[in-house]
């Protein structure tokens, strides 16, 4: 048969045909037939041709001439351990050695590499449903704070939804379980509160009460107008407190923060963009009554009109230990304002020659350890060898976080779902498969950092690679914000076979991949080197924390949420589509390491 006659069959059926002679199935249609027609010489006589019964998905066998009288023909593999009895006449000999001939040239098809060339691995892409991604997604939104759409974690917004990941991953075939840490964790136990007022009658009528009379009072919208930033303190400052206010400008000039004792420091958040860390290191350092600083720069002319709504933003919790003489400070107030806000503050407050009274009720706790989880779902494999994906499930306090990361955890269980089709019509894996996703990751990786220290031994003996899906999305106006995903690993052989399976992805989902920017990057500095892994999502603990050697990490970040850490992260911004890149590519390399222990 020719190229013509096998173009005829679909790419199951050539998949079908090039299984039953023990060929690598990846690969386009035209490159199926390729390898087809090589792996047979087409007028030979030494092998059949495949008939069209091949379309019925029968397997192909291939026979010698001399084996015309068997009762059934024999496979490939039967051949190669099978005793051929008879006559060694020169017919034979000739016969026997064009066979041996093709055999020897059928292997080096198989294994391209004792020639010097690349290995073709048996590359088969995962599908990705995505309505059921997204299903997921609005269904662990949905989980969120009544109020403040959040799951932080150590609430019982972040219990309810390791509760659910834990049921899909049981529901899917997993062996389920929940872990549980005790970390320190702040929380928020009620709506903060935030006003100023100019006193009515000249300054003489009080700002509150009955006889408030002509007073001018501005209240700020929790959310919108400031949120709570990481390991804030409590506090109830009232107007008739007049609470002090020092202009910390940009929040580097030490000599303004030792002038600042007792009051509540300002700082606008410009180029500089002083950590929080360290801004509340040096409020603890200098007995601070409070921080306010302003967003003023961090995605500005992008959303809602020119303003920049707060980011939250956390916190190191060691190091404002350290700062505060090794203890948590509990009484120092800590939030950040939107440009438009900070606007009105330095109006009212900063720039008057009558100040406004303060009214700031912040109720945190910050001092006590919490319970985080992290759900995982595992199948066993013949071996110990362990392939983990995860993504973190808690979000920012102050938002449903359908990008970060709602979008990854989402992914995850989807990636969870198709691996487990995948297992149950293929059988036991040869490495152990495991999924998980990830509390605490906003406040400092509290839940990834505490799993690896748990499992310190066992992954430091048996983690072959490390998948990291952490906001790896494109926003739905991507038309407009960018469509770039970038994927990304510390290992050079990781990194090989992402390219080819992306390039495998191009050429057959292009009516999705023709919409996106698919970036690679290779990052296997050592920890301090400009080209190092970052250590910015869940993935950190697995590359650097495993008894002193690197783990294998891959990691996808996407472009276009400029909505990250903000209440107006929902899911009006989802895209699910761009969900599809990251999750199969990564997951067919899962899929590829679950059978394959020589990868």
């Amino acid at each position: 048969m020719d190229e013509s006659g096998l173009s005829g069959n679909s790419v199951a059926e050539l998949k079908e045909m090039l299984r039953s002679q023990g060929l690598p199935v990846s690969g386009n249609k035209s490159l199926l037939i390729q390898r087809l027609m090589a792996a047979r010489p087409s007028k030979s006589g030494v092998w059949e041709e495949v008939s069209d019964a091949s379309k019925s998905n029968k397997p192909v066998h291939m026979s010698l001439e001399q084996d015309s009288g068997l009762e059934s023909p024999l496979t490939f593999k039967q051949r190669m351990s099978t005793t051929v009895y008879g006559p060694l006449n020169l017919g034979g000999l000739i016969a026997i050695g064009l066979a041996l001939i093709m055999v020897t040239a059928t292997i080096f098809v198989i294994q391209p590499a004792w020639l010097g060339f690349e290995r073709d691995y048996d590359y088969e892409l995962i599908e990705f449903d995505q309505d059921q991604a997204r299903n997921f997604a609005q269904d662990l939104v949905d989980l969120g704070h009544p109020e403040w759409e959040g799951r932080m974690s150590g609430t019982v917004e972040e219990t309810n939804t390791s509760q659910y990941i834990s049921q899909k991953f049981q529901e899917m075939g997993y062996a389920a379980e929940i872990n549980e840490f005790q970390v320190p964790m702040h929380h928020v136990n009620s709506e903060p509160s935030f006003q100023l007022c100019v006193q009515g009658l000249g300054g003489f009528s009080p700002c509150d009460g009955p006889a408030a009379f002509g007073s001018q009072v501005t209240t700020f919208q929790h959310r919108v107008d400031y949120v709570i930033q990481g390991f804030s303190g409590q506090s109830e400052y009232m107007f008739n407190e007049d609470i002090t206010v020092t202009d910390l400008g940009n929040g580097t000039d030490e000599a303004l923060w030792q002038t600042a004792t007792g009051t509540i420091g300002y700082v606008r958040g410009d180029s500089s963009r002083v950590g929080n860390t360290e801004l509340y290191s040096n409020a603890a350092i200098n007995d601070l009554a409070g921080i306010i600083s302003v967003n003023k720069n961090y995605n500005c002319g992008k959303i809602e009109g020119n303003d920049c709504v707060p980011i939250f933003k956390g916190t190191n919790y060691d190091a404002l230990v350290e700062a505060n003489g090794g203890s948590i400070p509990t009484d120092i107030p800590f939030i950040t304002m939107s440009k438009d806000a900070g606007e009105i503050f330095e109006t009212m407050v900063i720039n008057s020659s009558e100040p406004a009274s303060i009214e700031l009720i912040i109720d945190v706790t910050n001092d006590q350890e919490r319970s985080i989880y992290a759900p995982c779902g595992t199948i066993q494999g013949r071996t110990s060898e362990l392939v983990i994906a995860g993504g973190h499930h808690d979000t920012v306090y102050h938002g449903q976080g359908a990008i970060d990361d709602t979008s990854g955890s989402s992914s995850i269980l989807e990636m969870a779902r198709q691996i487990a089709e995948v297992i149950n019509q293929t059988g036991t894996p040869e490495r152990t498969i495991r999924f998980c996703t990830w509390g605490g990751e906003e406040e400092g990786l509290w839940g990834s950092r505490a799993y690896v220290e748990q499992m310190q031994s066992s992954l430091s003996d048996n983690l072959r690679l490390y998948i990291n899906l952490d906001m790896n999305h494109v926003d739905a106006d991507f038309s407009n914000r960018g469509n770039s995903l970038r994927l990304f690993t510390n290992n050079e052989d990781d990194y090989e076979h992402i390219v080819r399976i992306t390039d495998l992805y191009k050429q057959e989902r292009s009516e999705i991949a023709s919409n996106y920017d698919i970036q690679f990057s290779l990052l296997n500095g050592p920890q301090g080197d400009a080209n190092e892994m970052p250590c910015n999502s869940d993935h950190c603990p697995f590359v650097y924390d495993l008894n002193g050697k690197n783990g294998r990490a891959v990691v996808c970040y996407g472009s276009g949420s400029w909505e990250y850490h903000t209440y107006l992260d929902t899911m009006d911004r989802f895209n699910e589509e761009s969900l599809a890149i990251s999750t199969t590519i990564y997951g067919t390399y899962m899929r590829l390491l679950a059978y394959d222990l020589s990868v």
